[in-house]
């Protein structure tokens, strides 16, 4: 059996929570990706720690591939990398009744750095207007986080207007809420409601990041690993989402049809029904500057959105300030197997942000 430590694959205990087991079929073929890609920058780095792969990455990538392309009604079957910070079973495929279809041919891959995926239709036109009938007469001026207190702030930043929706408003949300939870691989405790946002003529988000400057967002389910950005309705002309600092920006074409502001990185048109999907965080757990983002001004016509945020641990269970505790059942084993010293932002944290596991390893007292 070959025990790869987490740094070996590029990822950290961070960005996948064992809290749930409900981990479904959609994100595995992003995961798979990730890893693919991953393996392929760190394979070298690996080498020199003596540690070798059983398994060509490529090998793993067509055989993970083909297996789902087989079996796309997987029920409870898991996954299991040996050894892999001491856990059998890692990921855990599941369908039923609660389980929106998976169709992976609607998933592509149109970044590494950042890491983005576009879902074609994930949403309906039905569910579309639902949610954009269930916020229309409740918007409120958007706000954004204060860098130093991280409250909510006015800023011409953000001119668009929006409205949180509860997470069990009904059953169509909470059956998007699932589906959100299933195709980003994340636990739906470590989300934020989903917000709708309205844009009028000439509104927009400048360029920004996700993830947190200030401390006191970070305490709340740590930083934002991934933004799931599903468009509500088209756009005659603008509105596009542009990732200025995209390595790929200088590779996409664009004509006349593309408003000046999505011409300043990798962009994406907002197309009803379709949905989003990037990370702001490296698979080490580490802030990706890359993943900059903004929502061009609309030239033409009106934009409605919903955005989904997700956390790197639950959103719903908030720690105390200075409160010892550990955020993940296995922080206790992790430290048994020296993560505390392999992987130290995570477990122990920065002057910047408390770590996951500082119970564990034995920097505060409770």
């Amino acid at each position: 059996t070959c025990s790869l430590p987490s740094g070996c694959l590029g990822i950290s205990p961070s960005v996948f929570s064992r809290q749930s087991n409900k981990i479904k079929t959609p994100l595995f073929v992003t995961f798979i990706l990730s890893i693919e890609e991953s393996l392929r920058e760190q394979t070298e780095t690996c080498k020199s720690t003596h540690y070798i792969f059983l398994m060509d990455y490529r090998v793993f990538l067509s055989l993970s591939l083909c297996f789902l392309s087989l079996f796309p009604d997987v029920s409870y079957s898991a996954i299991h990398f040996p050894g892999w910070l001491g856990q059998g079973s890692v990921l855990r495929l599941t369908t039923g009744a609660s389980s929106a279809p998976f169709d992976p041919t609607r998933v592509t891959q149109l970044s590494w750095h950042p890491r983005a995926f576009i879902y074609r239709g994930f949403l309906t036109d039905e569910e579309c207007d639902h949610l954009i009938n269930l916020a229309k007469d409740k918007l409120e001026k958007s706000m954004v986080a204060d860098n130093d207190s991280g409250k909510g702030i006015m800023s011409e930043v953000r001119t668009s207007s929006g409205m949180f929706l509860k997470k069990a408003q009904d059953e169509i949300v909470a059956g998007i809420e699932n589906r959100i939870a299933a195709w980003t691989f994340l636990p739906e405790e470590n989300g934020e409601s989903i917000q709708v946002l309205h844009y009028e003529h000439g509104q927009k988000y400048e360029p920004h990041f996700d993830y947190f400057h200030d401390k006191v967002n970070q305490e709340l389910g740590g930083h934002r690993v991934a933004t799931v950005l599903m468009y509500l309705s088209n756009v005659k002309r603008g509105g596009e989402t542009v990732f200025p600092n995209s390595e790929g920006k200088e590779t996409q074409p664009k004509d006349e049809n593309w408003s000046d502001c999505a011409k300043n990185g990798y962009a994406v048109k907002p197309n009803k029904g379709d949905a989003l999907l990037f990370f702001s965080l490296h698979p080490d757990a580490i802030t990706d500057p890359l993943s900059l983002h903004g929502s061009c001004p609309v030239i033409e016509g009106e934009k409605w959105s919903a955005t989904k945020w997700i956390h790197v641990r639950s959103f719903e269970k908030r720690v105390k300030d200075g409160e010892c505790v550990d955020q993940d059942v296995l922080c206790l084993q992790w430290a048994a197997a020296g993560e505390c010293k392999k992987n130290p932002l995570y477990m122990v944290g920065s002057e910047d942000a408390a770590g996951y596991c500082r119970k564990s390893c034995k920097v505060c007292s409770s």
